[in-house]
Order: C-alpha cells, then sequence, then structure tokens
C-alpha cells in the first residue's frame, strides 16, 4: 500500500509529542503494530483506526481514510483480506466452497464467471488475479499456520466441470500431504452442526488481538469483539471434534478427486 496513511500518522503522532508504545497505550494497541502502520506495512482495522482518531484527537480522518490498494474484491471483504495477509494462524471453515486461499485457477474462474451478478470480461479477470494472490500466503513452507475446515459439500457439490473439481481436490491432497496445510472434512454423518450458518475464517497474529470473518451470500462481517471472538473460536473447536481425522480426510478427498476424474 502507499505509505501516506503511515506518514501522516507518524506525524500526528510526533505533533502530540507521542512515542510508539506512548500512542500503543492510549490507542490499546502494541507498540509494533504502530510501527508496522507507520512504515506502510499494515493496514489498521477500522477499529484500530477509531481508538488511534480517539488517542490523538484526529476526529475521523485515519478511520475515514483508511488505505486500499489497487485490488479487486467485494468491499465488505478488504479488511479481511489486509488481515489475512498478515495472520500468523488461519482456520478456516468452508461450508459450500473452497475457500479463496485454496482455489485453483479452473475453480476461482467458475465461481467468478458472470451469473446473477453481471460483469465483464475486464472485471472477471481481475477478480480472478486477486483471488490467486491470495494464495500466495501459503508460499512460505511454514507460515502462517494454516487448518482447514470443510464440510463434505464442498467436496460434492461440483464447481465448473468434473475435471476442475478433479484437479482442485488435488490440489488440497498435494497442499495437505505436504503439511502446508492442517486439513480435516465434517462429514455428512455428523448431522447439524453449528457451523453450518455459513462460512468462517479465525485469524491470529503476533502483535494484535485474533478476529473472526464470517460470510454469506453477498454480504460479509469483520469481528474484532474478544468476546464473540472467543465464542466462534470455541465453536470451531468443538465443531472441529466432529470431524474425520487428517489421514482420513485427505483418503476421502483423493478418493472424491478421482470419482470425478478428469472427465468434461
Amino acid at each position: 500500500m502507499s505509505n501516506t496513511y503511515g506518514e501522516w500518522l507518524k506525524a500526528q503522532r510526533e505533533v502530540a509529542g507521542l512515542t510508539q508504545q506512548e500512542l500503543a497505550d492510549s490507542a490499546i494497541m502494541t507498540r509494533s503494530h504502530i510501527a508496522h502502520i507507520e512504515a506502510g506495512r499494515r493496514v489498521p482495522s477500522k477499529e484500530d483506526a477509531r481508538r488511534l482518531d480517539r488517542a490523538l484527537g484526529t476526529g475521523d480522518v485515519l478511520s475515514s481514510f483508511l488505505p486500499r490498494g489497487d485490488v479487486a474484491v467485494a468491499d465488505y471483504f478488504e479488511a479481511a483480506r489486509q488481515l489475512e495477509q498478515q495472520a500468523t494462524v488461519i482456520q478456516e471453515f468452508a461450508l459450500s466452497l473452497v475457500p479463496g486461499i485454496l482455489q485453483t485457477e479452473g475453480y476461482a474462474r467458475a465461481v467468478l464467471a458472470p451469473g446473477a451478478t453481471p460483469r465483464s470480461e475486464e472485471e472477471c479477470d481481475r477478480l480472478l488475479v486477486t483471488r490467486l494472490e491470495r494464495g500466495h500466503v501459503l508460499a512460505h513452507p511454514v507460515t502462517p499456520l494454516v487448518c482447514v475446515l470443510l464440510d463434505e459439500a464442498v467436496l460434492r457439490r461440483r464447481v465448473g466441470n468434473s475435471r476442475i473439481m478433479a484437479d482442485q481436490l488435488d490440489y488440497i491432497v498435494r497442499l495437505a500431504e505436504s503439511e502446508r496445510i492442517r486439513l480435516h472434512v465434517l462429514p455428512f454423518g455428523v448431522g447439524y452442526h453449528q457451523l453450518l450458518q455459513g462460512m468462517l475464517s479465525l485469524m491470529m497474529f503476533d502483535d494484535q488481538p485474533p478476529v473472526a470473518y464470517g460470510e454469506g451470500v453477498l454480504m460479509g462481517r469483520l469481528h474484532d469483539s474478544p468476546a464473540l471472538v472467543e465464542t466462534l473460536q470455541r465453536i470451531y473447536t468443538l465443531t472441529l471434534g466432529d470431524a474425520l481425522p487428517r489421514k482420513e480426510s485427505i483418503a476421502l478427498l483423493r478418493a472424491t478427486a478421482k470419482d470425478y476424474g478428469p472427465h468434461d
């Protein structure tokens, strides 16, 4: 992102005569998080920006002019996308579609194809590029730690054609077998569970509190309330206990990919 935002924050902090630690204490943040924002390496959440405004007496400037990169994503997802790139731990639950950071080009193209929401070919291409760039968080061999919990519906619901599905499931299997991700499948036999209402992404960081992102049809919301995030983490953990073990989950994906085969 442009560092204009970070430089302005630093200038306001210095005008107020505050050190990074003093501003962090006042805004209920960490000093390292302030340093990252000032250096242009991080984008604060909306709530962080509001606390910075209050601490510096800058009205709503910092919360109103949060920087956005030249990327194509839904407005409601932008803050979560930024945090996704900064997380040290990501726990995903997918109800019906493969999580964005795991999508292959073919699968993502099928998901983003014009449908009920008309899109130009250029807009679809921009959305595709951004979607695939999200997968770069897996380029590092260790960080972030990624745990993926898939409802069995993700495997069974065909997106695109059979070849696309086979390639997508094979890709997830390779990530799981290389231990780049921790994979578990929640089988249909579990019946009702508390995550059935939509997708969930839990993100943890070294220098700021955890957040949760939930998404439904054309809507999504980022949650940073400690009590709510803790509740969602507890629900995720309890639901994970009903999932298939890692080896059985990998075997199920491999078998399902084989069932799809290189058709169509």
